[in-house]
């Protein structure tokens, strides 16, 4: 500001130079204004007659594709809702004949009555096995060669449905596809298994491919929930990442331009609210814009050749003020300056400003030398720097006053630190780490050398050496301990190190410290631990197994407190008993809140606190929180266990089974149970996600076409077996729900299952 301040003095010194200033900027700001505005306005009525027609199609591209997504989910429900998929993930065989026959066929009719479906799969996540068209039947994922996408089982949380691009395994192209759709299969409450819908990408998105218009360059893609690119057709090419990245800047409707390669592209964006996926289409504007810019371009010119002018005039007519060269050598070269010398004084006082501000950074670099030190500990923790040479070179300068006796390092922890984190806020737990540095720092000073550093969470690292006999290490350490408790009101534990003579072997003593400090998982809060007593341990046996946990799990899910209570004090005392390595401990111990958590829906958000440092925890205490973080979770499955909407919807499920070849209505199967005509749509629309009518009508159709399947019986008695008393409102209801006749899935089916037995 000052340099600037000076600029302006020297060069608006003389009237003549003010008045060419003046006058330029004038000039150049009125043909700037005129370019800017023809520019833009004829840009905006371009863009506007352009931009309508784009979003208007993309409207209705989404709207086909939306179309086609919910016709597949509605054959995903009829898998997931089929008695035939109930047997095969209930029952104890599950390759029966009979059953694969019935899921074949079903499978077989929906993929061959639907023209964006390619396969489907469905998995039962109990055995691993699968049941798909057109592979068959396979009892693991190992004969199963697309399998790879069961892992998304664990997305789920408490959506019923995703939409998902996925990778399609080498020699699963035929069979798989990228882009598919998954739904759970829900039986009694529990996640037994997964509908794969795999969709035929060409016909999903075969109407995104925009029509040539006006030689036009452009390109349409689809962005899926986590911004990852499900289909793109263009026919120009853009950099996709890129052009991500610029949309986040587009208007809240959408819509807008951006910059891509110096070229202006005109964007319109959609999201579909059926599957959140974002539709964009992209038009490069500059051909259209050509004319403009050049009529912009052109007064662009004008407007900066006549600022270059009057800049040009202003010099020459300032020369005498760009002499620095001649100046510097009037201040240097002479002690009898002349004080007439026009800048002479600017120049001297501009000088004393640069030696005075090189001895500020001298003395800004001696402070800093503690967080040089700081930053070097630091580095070597975390790998930036190894080589023995460099940690040589960097002790020297920032450890210059130390000497060659040996170094010790001690790390001090933060006891219950997710509790202690929640408590405070970020800014305040950088305040206290700092005080926590100090006052141990203070304590220490007198008779140790001392550098500390944060390695960050819960975490303070410190580097100690003797200046002379030097106080007991860990004496001290607890003393700094109590008072760090008494002033700053939260308990702290410290891991030491053996002592080093070689500096090379600082991130050694660094590893030795940490893992000292993980005993405190059985030696509890605010201890000192030296690694020599923890080094010599030795496991004898096995932390507890996969057996111990899954009793937790199963207890949980039972409902029964006090099981879970007794099994996870089992799980505890074995793990204090058999006394393994804290870092396998906290592993087991972590995996199994992992597993618990999975028991929760995500709509109920997760307990408070879970405990991700287990590190900084008691044994006892581990005991205690995982016992009261259960409790929610038993009594959540326990009162599942005893729903009675659950029971009542099954009831009335049992119910259109019984009496299927009768014509009954929704007053009959409300009757049934004893409640109203709208309370038993209500609940069997909470619990199944279908409407009785329509699952009535979707059990008379199954067994219909196991009827027509499976006997010779006529179109008219199998029409009164299901319930309906005239044959032609039976075929409609077939035909709307298989898309085909009675009499041609007869015969196509029975064609279909002799070529599979031969």
């Amino acid at each position: 500001m000052q340099t600037l301040k000076k600029w302006l003095k020297n060069n608006l010194a003389h009237t003549q130079a003010r008045l060419v200033l003046i006058l330029t900027v004038l000039v150049f700001l009125i043909i700037l204004a005129v370019s800017l505005t023809s520019y833009y306005t004829s840009k905006s009525v371009l863009q506007e007659e352009l931009s309508e027609p784009q979003r208007q199609m993309l409207q209705l591209n989404m709207n086909v594709i939306d179309d086609s997504i919910n016709e597949s989910d509605q054959v995903a429900i009829k898998v997931a809702l089929n008695d035939h998929i109930y047997n095969f993930l209930t029952n104890e065989v599950q390759n029966s004949y009979a059953n694969i026959s019935e899921l074949y066929q079903l499978l077989s009719t929906l993929i061959g009555n639907s023209k964006y479906i390619k396969s489907i799969y469905v998995y039962d996540i109990a055995r691993g096995s699968f049941i798909s068209i057109p592979q068959g039947y396979s009892s693991s994922k190992l004969t199963f060669i697309d399998s790879e996408w069961v892992s998304v089982a664990g997305e789920f949380n408490d959506k019923l449905r995703i939409i998902k691009k996925r990778q399609v395994p080498e020699g699963a192209g035929g069979k798989g596809s990228e882009v598919a759709l998954f739904r759970k299969i829900m039986i009694q409450g529990e996640f037994k298994g997964i509908v794969a819908v795999n969709l035929k990408d060409e016909e999903l998105f075969a109407k995104l491919n925009p029509p040539v218009m006006n030689n036009l360059n452009r390109m349409r893609y689809i962005i899926d929930e986590h911004d990852e690119v499900l289909f793109s057709v263009s026919n120009y090419a853009f950099d996709q990442e890129t052009i991500r990245q610029e949309l986040g800047k587009l208007k809240e409707d959408g819509s807008g331009d951006i910059t891509y390669q110096n070229r202006k592209l005109l964007v319109n964006q959609l999201k579909s609210p059926v599957t959140g996926w974002k539709y964009v289409s992209i038009v490069v504007q500059d051909s259209l814009l050509a004319k403009s810019k050049k009529i912009r371009n052109a007064t662009l010119l004008v407007s900066i050749a006549a600022l270059a002018l009057g800049g040009v005039t202003i010099f020459y007519i300032n020369a005498a003020a760009f002499r620095p060269v001649r100046r510097l050598k009037q201040l240097f070269s002479t002690y009898d300056r002349k004080a007439n010398v026009s800048g002479g004084i600017d120049l001297e006082k501009l000088t004393g400003e640069l030696l005075s501000n090189h001895a500020h950074l001298s003395q800004l670099v001696r402070e800093t030398m503690s967080e040089a030190s700081s930053k070097m500990l630091y580095d070597i923790y975390i790998g930036n720097l190894t080589g023995k040479r460099d940690i040589g070179e960097k002790w020297i300068r920032y450890f210059g006053e130390w000497t060659e006796a040996p170094v010790t390092v001690v790390v001090l922890s933060i006891d219950r630190y997710d509790e202690w984190s929640q408590i405070y806020l970020g800014g305040d737990r950088s305040l206290l780490k700092f005080a926590l540095a100090n006052i141990v720092a203070e304590l220490f000073e007198r008779e140790w050398r001392i550098v500390c550093t944060d390695f960050g969470k819960d975490k303070t690292a410190i580097l100690l050496q003797p200046l002379g006999g030097g106080e007991q290490l860990e004496k001290k350490l607890a003393e700094s301990i109590e008072v760090v408790c008494r002033l700053l009101k939260f308990s702290i534990s410290a891991g030491i190190s053996t002592t080093q003579t070689d500096i090379a072997r600082l991130k050694q003593a660094m590893l030795e410290a940490e893992n000292a400090l993980t005993y405190r998982l059985y030696q509890g809060y605010g201890q000192v631990i030296p690694f020599h007593e923890v080094s010599g341990h030795e496991v004898k046996e096995l932390l507890p197994n996969e057996g111990v946990l899954n009793d937790l799990i199963n207890a949980i899910e039972a409902g029964d407190q006090q099981q879970s209570q007794d099994a996870i004090e089992r799980m505890v005392r074995h793990i204090r008993g058999q006394y393994g390595y804290p870092s396998e401990a906290v592993s087991f111990l972590q995996t199994a809140v992992e597993r618990i958590e999975e028991l929760r829906p995500a709509a109920e958000g997760a307990a408070d606190p879970i405990y991700e440092r287990f590190d900084t925890l008691h044994l006892d205490d581990v005991q205690s929180e995982m016992t009261s973080w259960i409790v929610p979770i038993a009594e959540r499955f326990h009162r599942l266990i005893e729903s009675k909407d659950f029971i009542m919807c099954h009831r009335m499920i049992d119910y259109m089974k019984q009496h299927l070849s009768e014509p009954i209505g929704i007053p009959e199967i409300a009757e049934s149970i004893g409640i109203s005509s709208s309370l038993a749509s209500q609940v069997f629309k909470q619990e199944s996600g279908e409407t009785i009518y329509n699952y009535l009508t979707q059990l008379r159709m199954e067994r219909a076409a196991e009827l027509l399947l499976k006997t010779d019986n006529r179109i008219s008695d199998i029409a009164l077996m299901v319930g309906y008393q005239h044959e032609n409102s039976f075929i409609r209801s077939f035909r709307k729900y298989k898309d085909i006749t009675p009499g041609k899935y007869r015969d196509m089916m029975r064609t279909r299952m002799d070529s599979l037995l031969e």
